[in-house]
């Protein structure tokens, strides 16, 4: 929900320092069949984890549910939502996020190839290299919903083009990235959180799109730096399902007639009740997308918001 990330989504003891805060971690380890629902619980159990990691034991039909967190977490809910106990610790003073990611694998998504910096040369030729650094941010390319919003976006620039772009709950800005990349247009990255913005910015500069891409730190459309640029053609919000069904008469509204939505962060199961928002906007579903519980929803407006 570049995930993960989601979102949707951000950060005691003597353990305190400035530049890598203390992090907790609730683990449990669980059938690797129910992983990924237990991953996609903790995901959206308050408080918002920084990361969710599942490590699998090839010779066992066991995996590790790991969760990363700025703040204590709840262990009795999350028990409760793991049905066993989920053990609860504070790590020590490591930058935990950028050493989980260095065991990440570079991720291919349609056109896209999204890698960090101990990946960097391994770009196969013939796609769309990306390079993103997560630092504090949501959104490597490694959750679903990221590499789902991917592979939306790579499919749609078959058949069109577009000339403004929102990418709305921006993270590391790897999906602003992507459009910048794909359909060399105009772009905004906007974020609610200035963590997420600053870290999108840099990794705007590193992959050269910042004469693309312009990165703005709002809440939600309404905000005058958002809707003073609309309408957009196409507006990306890989957020969660609570947040999407709020934005959609704002999302509506800041649609060209034609234009193009694609939503993700939220289960298969939300699906039905974010379409329910969007088509009383004058919205259609034209596509959906999934990957294990997790989808993404292409839609087109069609008519005038309501």
């Amino acid at each position: 929900m570049d995930c993960a990330s989601r979102s949707e989504r951000r950060k005691s003891s003597g353990f305190a320092n400035v530049n890598n805060p203390p992090l907790w971690k609730a683990s449990v380890v669980i059938a690797k069949v129910d992983a990924p629902n237990l991953a996609a619980a903790f995901e959206l159990a308050p408080p918002r984890p920084q990361a969710v990691l599942i490590a699998e034991d090839p010779f066992r039909d066991e995996a590790t549910v790991e969760a990363l967190y700025g703040v204590m977490p709840d262990g009795e809910l999350l028990t409760r939502l793991a049905g066993r106990e989920v053990r609860v610790a504070l790590l020590p003073d490591l930058d935990w996020i950028r050493l989980s990611q260095e065991g990440l694998p570079p991720v291919r998504s349609g056109r896209f190839f999204v890698f960090g910096a101990h990946d960097a040369g391994k770009a196969p030729a013939g796609v769309i290299a990306i390079r993103v650094e997560a630092g504090m941010a949501f959104g490597t390319g490694h959750h679903e919903t990221t590499a789902l919003c991917l592979l939306a976006l790579s499919d749609l620039g078959k058949c069109r083009r577009f000339a403004k772009v929102l990418d709305l709950g921006c993270g590391t800005g790897v999906l602003a990235i992507a459009a910048a990349k794909l359909f060399r247009c105009k772009v905004i990255a906007s974020d609610i959180d200035p963590t997420a913005t600053a870290v999108a910015h840099a990794n705007i500069r590193e992959n050269g799109e910042a004469p693309f891409v312009e990165t703005t730190t709002a809440d939600g459309l309404v905000d005058p730096r958002l809707a003073r640029r609309a309408p957009y053609d196409l507006i990306v919000a890989n957020i969660l399902a609570s947040p999407l069904t709020l934005l959609a008469p704002q999302i509506s509204r800041a649609l060209e007639r034609r234009g193009i939505a694609i939503l993700s962060g939220l289960l298969t199961w939300q699906e039905t009740l974010v379409l329910s928002f969007y088509r009383t906007q004058g919205l259609v579903l034209r596509r959906r997308l999934r990957d294990g519980p997790w989808s993404a929803l292409v839609l087109e407006r069609v008519s005038r918001a309501r």
